[in-house]
């Protein structure tokens, strides 16, 4: 158990500017945003900001995804929110991981759930797996994010990338399977012994498939999402 004087606590814990840009990771938990202009955040993600910015929880409609984020399994965390302004924001969710990435001119699908904040600049598209929506609870929406920018997204713990290629494709679990390369586009299908071994009882399991070249990024968890009506 860690026990601090508060003059030690408050130098140990205290924010340090670390010169890395736009996005900084102030904590493996917590995303320092040094905002000067707007960027996409996920709802209710704002714990602490200064300066002059103003959030607006807008562009839903706007982007052209009608309804689809509202109705997103996850619920009202998956909707974005615009924080525009001149400042420095902190960002968290639920105290997961978070990864920041830097896309020049790639794609990358993330589960919808863990996307944290992105750049006005990254073109982003909310898809939805049809294919699995009567079997599986959640992790039905994905965004996929094309062109240049930086990308914030979260696990919980260590999130493991693996290597998809055409002679040895890879099989996750879709409540573990956080992101994909954005060329690959998965496969489902339903294996009884998969759900056995992992100690589930009998029934079918549903797996992902991926096939190709690129890779897929797990974490050592399953997030079972509350299914919530239209």
């Amino acid at each position: 158990m860690a026990r601090f004087g508060l003059r030690e606590f408050i130098e140990t814990s205290t924010q340090k500017d670390r010169g890395q840009g736009l996005f900084e990771l102030e904590r493996d938990r917590v995303l320092e945003v040094n905002l000067n202009g707007d960027i996409w955040t996920k709802t209710g993600s704002m714990i602490a900001y200064v300066g002059n910015v103003k959030f607006e929880r807008e562009g839903i409609l706007q982007q052209g995804m009608g309804n689809l984020l509202k109705k997103m399994v996850s619920g009202e965390g998956t909707q974005l929110t615009k924080a525009s302004g001149r400042g420095v924001v902190y960002l968290a969710d639920s105290g997961k991981k978070i990864t920041i990435l830097k896309l020049e001119g790639e794609s990358i699908f993330v589960n919808a759930n863990d996307v944290l904040a992105f750049e006005t600049s990254l073109q982003f598209d909310i898809k939805m797996l049809r294919k699995v929506a009567a079997m599986l609870s959640g992790g039905l929406f994905n965004a996929k994010f094309s062109g240049s920018g930086m990308l914030a997204i979260t696990s919980h713990y260590d999130p493991l990338t693996l290597r998809v290629t055409p002679e040895l494709p890879v099989f996750t679990d879709p409540n573990a399977t956080i992101a994909w390369s954005g060329n690959l586009t998965p496969e489902f299908k339903t294996d009884i012994s998969f759900k056995t071994f992992l100690g589930r009882g009998s029934g079918e399991s549903l797996q992902m498939k991926f096939q190709g070249d690129g890779f897929v990024v797990v974490q050592p968890y399953e997030e079972i999402y509350m299914q919530h009506g239209s």
